[in-house]
């Protein structure tokens, strides 16, 4: 059995970007092992290390060397290899040359397609020592870097200088030179604290002398979690709660090798600006945690994490609030002048403002919004005047002051703002309802006017771009309409809206007037492309491409009498007669295609000539009736459980009727038949699309 030692491999490096850090140390560890693993050097588990300086990782109980392997390798047929004579040929002499030995030397191998010449080859396991340096460029190579840097002289490339390089194979270090930093034992700690050189006798002895003497946490998530402990903490003493935003902490943890939490304050008096805003401004811009109270509102108070053990912590802690207040009294002055102007002082604004060149501005988007707006109203419930009064404003918090400073408070100022003004408190929420949902599983708008705002806008805005010909192309999609499309259907389904999506896209399409021209297949492209995203939906949630089909091909009316029928359908298959049914209906659907004539409207019972087509008819007739009331009720799942009764009377129809009769007239009438029994199941789905 191979040697084992346990491996560190270390990058330091100047400030690495925070960003991109974990995201770095990740690739690193997957790319090494790979290599590893390619090189078949077996292995134990691995541990990340990832600072602002340094990308690590140790890797338990690496082989020290290959195994050594033989090899087979087939030369020609023994047919082709020797004449009559049984003397090699030259095909025979020239595989034992390439072997390095000769041809009364190699052995035959027998498989079932025949015999065939064979050389057993003996390689020897090359040393870890050899395949590391290789195995580690490589993996630094593949690093996600989009750009990389030189740096002084070096030809070296990489996402920032690399000032060192720990590289060891148990307690012997691997010899390498890698971005032009020759391998050693020796680290560095923090920055300040011990700049000094640390050597490193054992990998295993990394982490822990790096945090004793170095005082460096290498370790990403030990990191993250005492700086998550810390802000805790500090928050408790201040008589509040922290809230920690998962990417803040992570960005933090990032940008820190030593953490140390120092708690800090601003004036009262910055709490009358909207909170969004200074809690934008002290994540965005500081990296600090805000504090809530009990009852959830912000707290005059902030933790920020030091990168360093101060013996003066005050001193940080005043630079901090100093930093922090011009921010603060910026945010003050925008709430204050746009304090002095409303909402609806904004629209004129809008019509400078370019929307797209050929579909015109802000202002006259805000007007077709607001227009089709009215037009959900008027089929979900509402009040018209409140959502075209909360279409023309929605984009009106655009050209505050506020949004200019802050891009991330679009929708939210618009609330603030129509709050101040006066406005009712739908059309207030309605302004930030406007953009949801702004990303994936996102909250939905709520009120009937942010509903109908919300949706309009998403339609609005895939009708124009589809009508002057910029639809998405492969990855390539730069009014986000894939975002869009998804947003609009989840609006749609999950409010359940008895809205009818081919006249939704028709209403906004007449919206436009001269704007494109009104290409006949416009509505219909848009409803495809809608429908496609619609079932990546349902893909996510786990319903079958097949399930899908089924109910699009009976085009529902809304996507809420949609996701009935899928439901439906999903209980059907469940049913012990759904597999004999659909093979059944798919039957019927390649008769009724191949047929080339169209049946007659009605069946005609005299043309009869056997029990099983009489006891299908009847059972036909007699099922029409029973999902009659069923099918007005929308209760999909209720008529397909009836439909399955069906399937004994379909099963004998089948295996004792010859449907394509030389008779023009029984075969009219058995093909009108089949027509019936199918239109059952079509009023619900295809269900001939469950058979793949």
């Amino acid at each position: 059995m191979a040697e084992r030692a346990d491996l560190l491999f270390e990058l330091g490096t100047e400030e690495l970007p925070p960003v991109a850090l974990k995201r770095l140390s990740d690739a690193l560890g997957r790319e090494f092992l790979a290599g590893l693993d390619k090189a078949a050097l077996a292995h134990g588990e691995i541990t990340l290390y990832a600072t602002p300086r340094r990308l690590g990782l140790l890797i338990a109980d690496c082989e020290t060397s290959q195994a050594d392997r033989e090899t087979e390798r087939r030369g020609p047929a023994t047919q082709a290899a020797f004449d009559a004579d049984g003397n090699p040929t030259r095909a025979a002499e020239g595989f034992a040359r390439s072997c390095g030995t000769s041809v009364d030397r190699l052995e035959r191998m027998k498989t079932d397609k025949g015999e065939w010449l064979m050389y057993r080859l003996q390689e020897k396991g090359r040393t870890a020592s050899e395949l590391l340096p290789a195995i580690a460029e490589n993996a630094l190579s593949r690093l996600p870097i989009p750009k990389r840097m030189r740096w002084g002289s070096s030809e070296a490339q990489f996402v920032r200088p690399v000032h060192w390089l720990v590289f060891l194979h148990g307690n012997q270090v691997v010899p390498c030179t890698i971005l032009d930093a020759a391998a050693g034992r020796e680290t560095r700690g923090h920055r300040f604290h011990h700049p000094a050189p640390i050597v490193i006798d054992t990998p295993a002895d990394y982490a822990a002398l790096l945090e004793d003497t170095g005082k460096v946490i290498a370790h990403f998530e030990s990191r993250r979690d005492k700086i998550s402990h810390q802000v805790n903490r500090a928050a408790e003493t201040l008589g509040g709660q922290a809230q920690i935003d998962p990417d803040l902490l992570d960005e933090v943890t990032s940008l820190v090798e030593w953490p140390e939490p120092i708690a800090a304050s601003f004036e009262e008096k910055y709490l009358e600006v909207p909170h969004e805003a200074l809690i934008l401004t002290m994540k965005k811009n500081q990296k600090y945690f805000h504090l809530v109270d009990g009852d959830g509102a912000l707290m005059n108070h902030f933790i920020a994490i030091s990168n360093i053990d101060s013996p003066t912590p005050e001193v940080i802690k005043e630079g901090n609030e100093r930093v922090i207040r011009p921010r603060l009294s910026d945010a003050m002055f925008f709430w204050e002048q746009d304090g002095k102007r409303k909402l609806s002082d904004h629209l004129d604004s809008l019509r400078s403002v370019v929307f797209q060149q050929k579909l015109g501005s802000m202002y006259e988007k805000s007007e077709r919004v607001a227009k089709l707006a009215v037009w959900i109203t008027e089929r979900i419930g509402g009040d018209r005047e409140l959502a075209s009064r909360a279409g023309m404003l929605s984009r009106c918090d655009l050209m505050t002051a506020m949004v200019g400073e802050f891009a991330d408070m679009q929708g939210v100022m618009g609330r603030y703002q129509a709050r101040r003004d006066g406005e009712s408190d739908e059309l207030a929420q309605a302004m930030e309802e406007f953009y949801m949902p702004r990303f994936s599983g996102d909250r939905l708008p709520q009120t009937p006017a942010g509903i109908a705002i919300s949706l309009a806008e998403r339609i609005d805005t895939l009708t124009g771009i589809f009508g002057i010909g910029q639809k998405p192309t492969g990855d390539k999609d730069p009014f986000a309409l894939r975002r869009a499309a998804i947003g609009a259907l989840r609006i749609l389904r999950e409010h359940s809206l008895p809205l009818n999506l081919g006249d939704l896209l028709g209403e906004s399409s007449s919206l436009f007037g001269q704007k494109f021209a009104m290409a006949g297949g416009l509505v219909e492209e848009l409803r495809q492309f809608m429908l496609e995203r619609l079932r990546g939906i349902y893909h996510d949630s786990g319903r079958s491409a097949d399930l899908f089909m089924s109910v699009a091909a009976v085009e529902p009316a809304s996507l809420a009498d949609f996701d009935k029928r899928i439901d439906a359908v999903v209980a059907f298959e469940r049913l012990p007669e759904a597999t004999a049914l659909a093979a059944a209906n798919k039957r019927i659907r390649n008769i009724l295609r191949k047929a080339g004539e169209t049946p007659p409207e009605n069946v005609d019972p005299t043309l009869f000539e056997g029990d099983e087509e009489r006891a299908l008819h009847e059972r036909v007739l007699e099922k029409k009736e029973q999902i009659a009331p069923l099918l007005a009720s929308s209760d999909y799942e209720g008529v397909l459980s009836s439909l399955a009764e069906l399937r004994q009377a379909v099963d004998h129809f089948f295996d004792e009727v010859m449907v394509m009769s030389d008779d023009p007239s029984l075969r009219g009438n058995r093909l009108a038949l089949l027509q019936q029994l199918s239109q059952l199941f079509l009023g619900v789905a295809d269900v001939s699309r469950l058979q793949s």
